[in-house]
């Protein structure tokens, strides 16, 4: 290498003598592959770069240690190539997913479907954005104290207690907010409770046809799963197979997921006896509690019972689902051991959106925005049943709550309907992928983004199917 092509690629700087700096200025050229071949003498190299040759000669001796370069005398000191790597073994396989594993990706498959008419899915164009923005803001300024860093892992004591208030206020519930457990929503609530409350191989009663959320989590947490069937009125104790001996009973008696019947107060009263002569937690999803257009909206189960019933709730349908924000009400005997269970599981929520949420409740603007979606929301679900009862298809009621309905279908059409819906644009979902026993056809169809013309053409394109 010339001299001059030495100096221009060897600049010494950085911390050290002199020589230790062009020691690690030459061995980051030869390790970028910008020099090669052989360097200058240690004469010609002190001359180009305006160094003392002792200086020259120490950083080569550096390298000729480092295994860069062979110093040989009388001739310039050359550039070794790097040492050959030691033989990568040959690769093994990859471990295999368990079998609860296989089981729990299945279930937590997306529906490869659009995401208009999907059932659960509140309308984006309603969320409220300048008044979150705020109270994220709001809350991103307020000093977290203990809650910075790893305390107050079951919630903000603001959230709690102002959660604990509502629920009392709008739902019956009887609860101090030390009962209140905020989570990164429903499914990580069944999960805290399946884990916490059951073991491998005991059982479950869940709702038949039923949210899918709460199969997965039991089924994920090792339990056996056992129908607890539903028609126009709710959950059927009297046929549910209590020879299982259930050791949690999941429940959405305010508006039943996904078929849309209220609890009866005669079958509210026999579920509780049933769970309290096998000993089991009952788990009331308060699911859509918040949209209630139709009689006289019924206390939660959990004020008749607060040491057997474990309620939940979430803020996904008056906000947006991806907050991931939940909550358990728990029952007093078990709240602290939850707590510590939650802490383990590491399901924590984010602190920012939990004061966000706190904010809104205490200031008013969550009950506004609920009676601003409410109605908009009853108006979209009666227009959307209405257009149905002209298919040829089963009478399809006007829905009582909820953000959702069920589409009964002839036997052998529910695949087709699917399919066809789902290349105009629509996500419903198969009423059979909510059972766990014999299959019921039809389709579950939300109606939050429900416009007239997308009712129109939602009724045109299943018309054409059936």
């Amino acid at each position: 290498m010339e001299p001059y092509a030495f100096a221009a690629l060897v600049t010494p700087e950085g911390e050290g003598t002199r020589a230790v700096q062009l020691y690690r200025a030459i061995l980051s050229a030869i390790r970028l592959g910008r020099a090669a071949g052989a360097l200058p003498s240690s004469r010609a190299a002190a001359e180009a770069l305006g160094l003392s040759r002792n200086t020259v000669n120490a950083a080569y001796e550096l390298l000729r240690a480092e295994g860069a370069i062979a110093v040989a005398p009388g001739a310039a000191p050359r550039i070794l190539p790097p040492p050959p790597l030691p033989p990568s073994p040959a690769p093994g396989p990859t471990p295999p997913l368990s079998a609860r594993g296989h089981q729990l990706a299945a279930e937590g498959r997306p529906w490869p479907a659009p995401t208009l008419f999907a059932p659960g899915r509140p309308d984006e164009a309603l969320f409220p954005r300048d008044l979150w923005a705020l109270a994220l803001r709001r809350a991103a300024r307020q000093p977290q104290g203990a809650a910075f860093a790893y305390g107050e892992f079951s919630g903000l004591p603001s959230l709690r207690a102002a959660l604990a208030r509502r629920l009392a206020a709008d739902r019956g519930m009887r609860v101090s907010p030390e009962q209140v457990l905020v989570t990164p929503g429903a499914k990580a609530s069944l999960t805290l409770l399946a884990v916490a409350l059951a073991g491998p191989g005991d059982a479950a009663l869940i709702e038949e046809p039923g949210y899918n959320g709460a199969r997965s989590a039991f089924g994920g947490a090792g339990l056996g799963l056992s129908p607890l069937p539903v028609d126009g009125v709710g959950a059927d104790p009297d046929r549910a197979d209590w020879g299982c001996s259930p050791r949690l009973i999941y429940v959405t008696p305010a508006n039943q997921y996904p078929l849309g019947a209220r609890l009866t107060l005669a079958r509210r009263a026999a579920l509780l006896a049933r769970a309290a002569e096998c000993g089991a937690l009952v788990i009331e999803d308060d699911y859509d509690s918040e949209f209630h257009w139709e009689g006289r909206a019924l206390p939660a189960l959990q004020g008749s019972a607060p040491d057997q019933v474990a309620a939940l709730g979430t803020a996904s349908k008056a906000l947006m689902p991806a907050l991931r924000l939940g909550w358990i009400v728990a029952p007093p005997a078990l709240a602290g051991a939850l707590a510590a269970v939650q802490r383990a599981l590491g399901l924590g929520a984010n602190i920012h959106a939990q004061g966000a949420l706190a904010d809104l409740i205490e200031s008013g603007q969550y009950r506004a925005q609920l009676h601003r979606i409410s109605r908009t929301y009853g108006e979209r679900g009666r227009a959307f049943a209405a257009a149905l009862r002209r298919l040829p298809i089963p009478s399809v009621a006007d829905p009582t709550g909820g953000v959702q309905l069920t589409i009964r279908l002839p036997e052998g059409v529910e695949a087709r309907a699917v399919a066809a819906l789902n290349a105009a644009g629509f996500g419903p979902v198969p009423l059979s992928a909510f059972c766990i026993g014999e299959a019921q056809e039809g389709l579950v169809a939300g109606f939050a983004q429900a416009t007239p013309e997308r009712i129109a053409r939602f009724c045109e394109v299943l018309t054409w199917a059936l």
